[in-house]
């Protein structure tokens, strides 16, 4: 995890529901920030899909009212940054996508990420031999982003597709004139639940552009469910 620099958000991410899409590097190139380059995984430059609950958020050891618990479904690509001797692997958001007006003005005006508001809704159904997670978002008409799973969730493998996934604790930003900030974000190794089948219902172009429009007619390589954990947001740097 990364080092403990000073906390600036904590929050539990709950029912991380993943979608992984090989896509052309010179898709991405134009996303990278300055001074990082493309992370792969067996020769594969992935992005994901990934839809998730924010709940108990609170900045800087504050609950904001009403703006504790949303959704948030985004679309990220991996990254990685040489810190003097050290890699560090992290993600890059292509847009993310939240039901609060005010979550999203923060962070596009401070923190220049790419975020919009939409309508969204989600529904978690825990059966005895099955969990179904599905999110839900509004634009221009409904998309939705739907996994049914095995109700128990187990370790992720070390070296497996899932962890290289799950595992980039560092994020990264384009703000302008040759910068790049980063942020870290420490969790706990997550758990998965074996996915019995799922529903991807997204246009893509209208949702994250034309480049990605592409993916309305492909086949995710791999589709994951995750647990989650509480995680904690570090205050970032700027280079």
């Amino acid at each position: 995890m990364a080092a403990n620099k000073g906390v600036f958000l904590t929050a539990k991410w709950r029912k991380l529901a993943l979608a992984q899409y090989a896509i052309d590097k010179q898709i991405l190139l134009k996303y990278l920030p300055p001074h990082t380059e493309l992370d792969t995984w067996q020769g594969k430059y992935y992005v994901s899909l990934v839809g998730f609950m924010f709940v108990n958020v609170k900045f800087r050891g504050f609950n904001i009212p009403f703006q504790t618990n949303f959704e948030e479904v985004n679309l990220r690509f991996y990254v990685r940054f040489k810190d003097d001797k050290e890699w560090k692997r992290g993600v890059v958001f292509v847009k993310e996508i939240v039901p609060l007006p005010a979550i999203t003005l923060v962070a596009n005006t401070i923190y220049k990420e790419n975020y919009q508001t939409l309508p969204m809704k989600h529904v978690w159904i825990a059966q005895e031999n099955q969990l179904e997670v599905d999110y839900l978002w509004k634009n221009k008409t409904w998309n939705n982003f739907q996994v049914i799973a095995n109700a128990q969730a187990e370790e992720i493998t070390l070296g497996s597709e899932e962890e290289f996934i799950t595992e980039h604790y560092w994020g990264y930003t384009n703000i302008g004139h040759n910068k790049t900030s980063e942020y870290g974000v420490e969790h706990p190794r997550w758990q998965a639940y074996p996915v019995k089948s799922y529903k991807i219902n997204v246009d893509f172009g209208i949702n994250y552009g034309n480049d990605f429009a592409f993916l309305n007619h492909a086949q995710p390589d791999s589709v994951f469910l995750a647990e989650g954990s509480e995680i904690r947001v570090l205050k970032g740097k700027q280079f």
